[in-house]
């Protein structure tokens, strides 16, 4: 028996298109058949289910990124560090209280976006910034006032694009883009926020340097979560970009659970981190260059 006919090998057109539709429905045939079979195979040995899963693993950015010595797992070194930086004192049970502001002369959006901010983090203020207030001037009043943290919004043609955090006392700073912003009231379905402490996801924050970007996340909410409120707020890094959403869980019936937005949600990327409070000519931890980005599997945090 010969080999099979290829469509290419046909002149004519319309012996071509029906050949190549032929040949496309029987391979799709004999997929859907062995899938099938897969399945009832699966369904009476459930450890063939299992394997296949095991062995199945698809390659992806995250999975296959370049290997990184800073990579944090149990280490008691790393937890001999945290244990005495300057965000430990959080750890010891100090309540957070967080100030909001923005760059000099914002516009409304910038205002609804520091809005939205106070709605994320209990205890958070927003002061409005004078014409002339610096940022020394700025870090000083909260400082007096025993703020444990400060953000402030900067913006770009009058449409938000940074965030500056700053850790008080001692620091320490980073600065953050901001993107794909959108407000609690454009999220289609979206549901009402209570004044319960919410509960924090931090995910794939693995280096020394997500480490202390995860930590002075979780420096800015209670450490005590009110399950009662079932609202999560939750930072996902992914290739180094964050991800940041606020849910609530609905329990449908007793086995059943589903996700409700509350909003709003935005996207975040680090930039730079600086030891200490934040100056211009301070020293500088960690300072992201284009020139760094090596490999599509190259990742920081």
């Amino acid at each position: 028996m010969g080999e099979p006919v290829r469509p290419s090998e046909l002149k004519n057109k319309h012996k071509r298109e029906n050949l190549y539709q032929k040949q496309r429905l029987e391979k799709q045939k004999a997929k859907s058949t062995k899938r099938k079979q897969l399945a009832k195979a699966e369904e009476k040995n459930p450890e063939l289910k299992k394997k296949r899963l095991e062995e199945n693993v698809p390659k992806t950015l995250d999975n296959t990124r370049e290997a990184d010595e800073t990579m944090v797992e149990q280490d008691d070194e790393v937890a001999q560090d945290e244990a005495l930086d300057e965000l430990a004192s959080y750890f010891s049970g100090k309540t957070p209280k967080v100030l909001v502001t923005s760059s000099k002369n914002p516009s409304p959006n910038c205002y609804d976006f520091c809005a939205e901010l106070v709605s994320m983090f209990p205890d958070a203020q927003f002061a409005k910034r004078g014409a002339k207030h610096e940022l020394r001037q700025v870090i000083k009043i909260a400082n007096d006032k025993e703020f444990t943290d400060l953000m402030i919004v900067n913006e770009d043609r009058k449409v938000p694009n940074a965030i500056t955090l700053i850790h008080l006392p001692n620091g320490p700073s980073a600065y953050f883009k901001l993107t794909s912003f959108t407000p609690a009231k454009a999220i289609s379905g979206h549901g009402r926020v209570t004044a319960h402490n919410p509960e924090l996801i931090l995910n794939n924050f693995n280096t020394r340097l997500g480490h202390t970007v995860g930590r002075m996340f979780q420096a800015l909410l209670p450490q005590v979560p009110e399950f009662q409120g079932r609202q999560v707020l939750t930072f996902h890094n992914q290739r180094d970009f964050i991800f940041v959403r606020r849910h609530r869980y609905v329990f449908r019936d007793t086995e059943k659970v589903g996700l409700q937005e509350l909003g709003p949600k935005f996207t975040l990327k680090l930039r730079w981190l600086q030891k200490g409070i934040y100056k211009r000519d301070g020293e500088y931890e960690w300072v992201f260059k284009p020139d760094m980005e090596t490999s599509r599997k190259r990742f920081f945090l």
